[in-house]
Parts: C-alpha cells; structure tokens; sequence
C-alpha cells in the first residue's frame, strides 16, 4: 500500500516570537523579519520548523495504483491532527509513501510537532526503506523529476500545465494564512485534497511514462482520478 499525503500549514507565530530577538508585535510584519532572518529561500518562506499543521489529506492505493480510501483532518488541535495522521499510518505495516517535497517539508514538520507535543511517530516513517533517499518506497516527485537534486525542481502547478491538466483550482499555498484567518478550514483541507489529487495524477503519467504500468491500466486509473479531480474542483466552497 502506499499513502499520497499533502499537509497544509501556516506560521507558528508564538514559537517564532520565541526564536527571534527583538520580535515585532504585528503577526504581518513579524512574518516578514522572520523571513528575513529564518528563511533559507527567496520566496521567503519558512522552514517547516517554525510551521504548524492546521489540515492533511491523505489517500491510499494500492501497490497496483487502485484508488482505496481518502483520510483527512482539518483544525486547531494541531496534536489532536498530529494523533489523526498517526493513527491512520497505522493501518498497514509495510506502506510507502508518495508527495510532492514531503522530503522537504512535510516528513520533517511531522518530525518537529510531533517532537514539540510530546508524540511518538510510527516506527514505520524511520525505517530503512522511508528514510533512505533513493528508496522505491517514498517517493518525492522532486526527486524523481528532478534526477535527485541534477537538474531543476518541477512545481506541481507546472507540472500540471504540462499534461494539460488545470491544478490548484481552490487556492495557492500562500493563501492558507489568510484562509486560516477567516476560519476557513474545511476550505483549507478542499484546497489540499486537490493537491493529493494533483499527485496522484501525476504519480499515475510518471509510472506510465517511464513504463511501470501498462497502457490499460494507466487510462483506467487516469480517467478515474480525473473524474474526481474535476469533481473537487467543480465543489470548491
């Protein structure tokens, strides 16, 4: 079995105050100093340390691709998410994982709330098998775009554009703040379902591409997740 998972977070503001000399008072303008000061990237995004969780999706198929069940959480409880996420890894013993820059910033933000909240990750996502880079059993599509680092990061956006197929309908991931500020959180986890949708699909033209599955079942497997991919999209709040 494998697990398509996204999270969605915004800025741990209170823990950020604490990392900061000096903070500013408003949470905009601190988020800017903390860019300045916390952020390895020219975007300016933060690290996934000083990120927490407010939604996840996740969706398991099985090893042939097969579509078997949608698990989610959205919230403020970010332990009681934290716990939700867990408890659903624990279904299978031996599952892979697959995502878009989960190795990036999903894995280790997991890690870190789950160390701040005083959780015990399942022993699964420490194995050999999810823990080594080149691993066939947690597969980060940067990496497989990619050729792990030699050539250029694909945005999952772009990526879309590629196949023809429209993504991020229901928000951008810069959005999520201000989304999370006017409690829009069922419409948070809508926005990230569409993208465990979106790596899904792109997972499924990955495989057939490089020849992992074979034309029938790739048009089988496509038209369906198209289908409910039009049909997320179709119901964005």
């Amino acid at each position: 079995m494998y697990f398509i998972f996204d999270v969605e977070t915004v800025p741990d503001f209170e823990f950020v105050r604490n990392v900061i000399e000096n903070p500013e008072e408003d949470d905009d303008d601190l988020l800017i100093q903390a860019s300045e000061e916390l952020a390895r990237n020219s975007s300016g995004f933060l690290p996934p340390m000083y990120h927490r969780m407010v939604s996840w999706v996740g969706l398991w198929i099985e090893n042939t691709g097969s579509p078997k069940q949608k698990v989610s959480w959205h919230g403020t409880d970010e332990k009681e998410g934290l716990e939700k996420i867990f408890n659903a890894l624990g279904t299978y013993k031996d599952f892979g994982l697959i995502h878009h820059n989960g190795r990036g910033f999903d894995l280790p933000l997991l890690t870190y709330r789950a160390m701040k909240h005083g959780l015990q990750m399942p022993h699964r996502l420490n194995h050999y098998d999810i823990r080594y880079r080149y691993s066939n059993d947690n597969v980060d599509l940067l990496d497989e775009f990619s050729n792990y680092g030699a050539s250029s990061w694909p945005k999952l956006k772009h990526l879309g554009y590629l196949i023809d197929i429209p993504f991020k309908q229901t928000g951008e991931g810069n959005e999520v703040l201000a989304m999370f500020r006017r409690d829009e959180l069922p419409e948070i986890e809508h926005y990230c379902y569409e993208d465990v949708m979106a790596t899904y699909v792109v997972w499924l033209h990955l495989k057939y591409t490089v020849g992992d599955i074979n034309k029938e079942l790739f048009d089988n497997l496509n038209e369906r997740a198209m289908g409910k991919l039009e049909e997320i999209q179709e119901s964005a709040p």
